[in-house]
Parts: structure tokens; sequence; C-alpha cells
């Protein structure tokens, strides 16, 4: 199903967001936040999120193995990628953080189930 969410605005407890694009499999929303906002924890089964901070500053935390928890501080024109099905939120350092949330899904390469593995001349039998 792909539902045209552009222009679609969301308040949060730690701000808003909006959807600027989504087509297919791109998406690109713009975030506002005020300090000590923070995100659910959550992941995505196969959309990549990449964080741009235009002003303010942002942590964002991705679990890892082992209970460990990776953070990254961006600062105006930094940003982040975090992959699919990785935990993550982020938090709001700074009262009117504007930050952009890129989203797209990663085709898989190896997303081929063979039946055989081919042959070479005509499946067509001769009639003679």
């Amino acid at each position: 199903m792909n539902i045209d969410m552009a222009g679609s605005i969301f308040g949060k407890v730690w701000g808003t967001t909006s959807t600027i694009f989504s087509c297919n499999n791109v998406e690109v929303c713009r975030i506002e936040g005020i300090r000590g906002g923070k995100s659910s924890m959550h992941k995505h089964i196969s959309k990549v999120s990449q964080f741009f901070v235009e002003s303010g500053s942002i942590a964002v935390y991705i679990e890892k193995s082992y209970n460990l928890t990776d953070m990254t501080i961006l600062k105006p024109g930094q940003l982040t990628v975090v992959q699919p099905d990785e935990f993550h939120r982020f938090e709001i350092l700074e009262d009117k953080t504007v930050c952009y949330e890129f989203y797209w899904t990663v085709l898989d390469h190896f997303d081929i189930i063979r039946k055989d593995c081919g042959s070479l001349g005509s499946i067509l039998q001769d009639p003679a």
C-alpha cells in the first residue's frame, strides 16, 4: 500500500514531525523538538533511517548486542544512519532543534529462491 503522507503534521510529546515527501520507498520527515524530548525506542523492519540536523542538536541511541547502546550526538550539518532492525531513539538536546529524518528501504540483492539451476537448450520438445 502506498499512502501519500506529504503535508501531514503529527504532534508528539517531544515536539512535532511533518512529512515533507513520501513516495514508494523514500520518505522525508521534518522534526521539531523541545529540549529533553525523547522519541520512543523503536525499530523499522526494512527501513533505513538517516538523521540530519539543521539547527540545535540531538543524540541518537542505537541498541547493539549484549545490551550495549551506542550514542551519537549530532550538531548542525551532521548526520547518522540507523540500519533496519536496529532499536533506536533520539533525544532533543536543545530547544528549537530542527532535524530531518530520511527513510528508504533496502533492496535485498539475494531476494531470490531458485527452484532449479537452469539449463542449456530448449524447453520446447521437438515435434518430430
